[in-house]
């Protein structure tokens, strides 16, 4: 940020685990973090949804720390923590005041090193199931689960992070020590560090804790993805709303200027209240939501929208979403819509940026995709210096004439 001195930090210990941080010497608070390079796209059929099982096996503690103990350590650090899986990386973090640093990567590096003990496996393997019903019970997490799916088309990328039922009600203690043993390699893992904190203090720790972790190679496949096209549509009597999901190609991650300008574009047309999907649906009260965002994965990516509406005027909304992707690939946008999206995603990057938690998730995950460091200015600077015409170029592909739309509403 301006008017700070800031510190990155790199070093890579002899096991392969790397140890990143942006040091802000006027942070009052410390975030911390363990990111894994593994996530459901790394899953085989037989384990889906091994990772995020695995998450929660982590909090179940190992011989040194118990689950009542890991918990009550981050309750008297004060600790602000928890732990996400997706379909490319699992992340283990933390924020306390500056002063508690140490005691929070001790109790977040007990965590990488778990038991995995058969008891825990059996009654969190409830708690996982549970999980997978509550959200067979939210309509448009069920909608994404199959639109993702079948609009990736057997990639990796398509992968359920929660798996199925049937998937978890199979899983086994041993296939999931199997998974950990393939995934959790030092040279796989990075931890990452941003505020307050002493380096050198950081580093020994490490070192002593986790710099005797075995190193094994741990690849991720890369293949090529065929997106499928056209329109499906699930039924649910009980429904009230319609809800439809919206896929189209876009960028993968390593391309940085693309990735950036389909970010732009989509926010263009489908980000919040100032959005042209906003003025053509939401404002006239045709749908109470209808949005567009572009993910940007490694080695792919993809536009993906979404909207909720009556049923009884679905396909008016829907053929309206439609017409407004389709104007923006004939006629492109604005230089003024440009730079508005330019400003709002400026400032979401730096109001994120304003806390050590949040600037810890922007800047790690980007070190663990493309293997460098991204400042919070350089980010901004890529932002803002993005062209119009890196959108046009985008839209000049016609990646909305492949659009996959998958609808989920009671019968009509």
């Amino acid at each position: 940020m301006k008017g700070l001195d800031l510190r990155f930090d790199e070093v890579r210990l002899a096991n392969g685990l790397t140890v990143i941080g942006e040091h802000n010497p006027q942070a009052a608070s410390t975030a911390i973090g363990y990111l894994v390079h593994t996530g459901s796209r790394d899953e085989k059929a037989e384990v889906a949804g091994v990772s995020h099982f695995l998450e929660h096996m982590l909090f179940k503690g190992n011989e040194s720390y118990t689950p009542d103990d890991i918990n009550r350590t981050f309750d008297e650090l004060g600790a602000d923590y928890n732990a996400f899986t997706s379909e490319e990386r699992t992340v283990y973090y933390g924020a306390v005041v500056a002063g508690h640093a140490l005691a929070l990567l001790d109790v977040l590096t007990e965590l990488m090193r778990p038991s995995l003990r058969q008891a825990d496996f059996d009654m969190e393997k409830k708690v996982i199931l549970e999980e997978i019903a509550m959200y067979q019970d939210r309509p448009s997490r069920r909608l994404f689960e199959h639109a993702n799916e079948r609009f990736w088309n057997a990639h990796p990328l398509g992968n359920s992070v929660l798996g199925s039922s049937e998937s978890i009600t199979a899983l086994t203690r041993d296939q999931m020590l199997g998974y950990f043993e393939r995934r959790y390699s030092p040279g796989n893992v990075i931890l990452a560090l941003a505020g307050n904190y002493d380096l050198d203090a950081v580093l020994d720790h490490v070192g002593r804790r986790a710099g005797t972790w075995p190193a094994f190679d741990a690849t991720r496949d890369r293949p090529l993805a065929a997106p499928l096209r056209g329109r499906e549509r699930l039924t649910d009597a009980s429904l009230k709303r319609l809800h439809a999901a919206f896929y189209a190609p876009g960028v993968a991650a390593e391309t940085t200027k693309a990735r950036y300008a389909a970010g732009l574009l989509a926010s263009v047309i489908g980000a919040g209240d100032g959005s042209r999907l906003y003025w053509e649906l939401v404002d006239k009260g045709l749908a109470d939501n209808a949005s567009l965002g572009h993910e940007a994965s490694e080695g792919a990516g993809a536009f993906v929208g979404y909207l909720s509406t009556a049923p009884e005027r679905a396909e008016e909304v829907i053929a309206s979403y439609l017409r407004v992707l389709g104007e923006a690939q004939d006629a492109g946008v604005s230089d003024a819509e440009w730079r508005r999206a330019q400003l709002r995603t400026a400032t979401s990057l730096t109001m994120r940026a304003e806390t050590p938690m949040g600037r810890l998730m922007s800047f790690a995950a980007t070190y663990q995709t493309l293997g460098e460091y991204q400042s919070l200015a350089r980010m901004v600077d890529e932002v803002m210096t993005t062209p119009l015409a890196a959108g046009l170029e985008l839209l000049a592909a016609r990646p909305f004439d492949d659009a996959y739309v998958l609808t989920l509403g009671p019968d009509a």
